[in-house]
């Protein structure tokens, strides 16, 4: 593997994480979210990755995002006759959002994200190594 499809690697897992640190953004941004029915209540959403082969090589060539999927979980149905999104028998429908895995997973997107800028550097400054040994 040479240095340059490092860089191509890690440029696109930081494109990859760069969609996943802003669907969590959305994800946070609707946690309390309220509908009148069940049908229109925020679902959290997760992007789908994929290894990107190369065709001749064979070799891992980076990562796509392929979708970006909704949650099956169940939204929670609450009893608030006094809201004015309430349907006529007094429900609002909260997102199934979990603000604390919402958190982990912007934690976790966050430090991958950083992990690939440090192994860009890192190869940047082996590539500017390898040049000045021709000088």
């Amino acid at each position: 593997m040479s240095l340059m499809n490092v860089f191509n690697i890690s440029s696109s897992a930081m494109n990859a994480q760069s969609v996943r640190l802003n669907t969590t953004a959305s994800n946070l941004a609707n946690a309390e979210s309220v509908s009148s029915s069940e049908a229109e209540a925020y679902r959290a959403r997760q992007p789908l990755f994929e290894a990107v082969i190369n065709n001749i090589s064979g070799e891992v060539s980076g990562v796509k995002v392929t979708d970006v999927v909704k949650s099956e979980a169940p939204v929670m149905k609450q009893y608030s006759p006094g809201n004015p999104m309430a349907d006529k028998e007094g429900y609002i429908y909260r997102s199934n959002v979990n603000t604390m895995e919402e958190m982990a997973n912007m934690i976790s997107a966050s430090r991958s994200y950083q992990n690939n800028v440090e192994v860009m550097n890192t190869s940047k400054q082996m590539l500017i190594q390898t040049l000045r040994l021709g000088q």
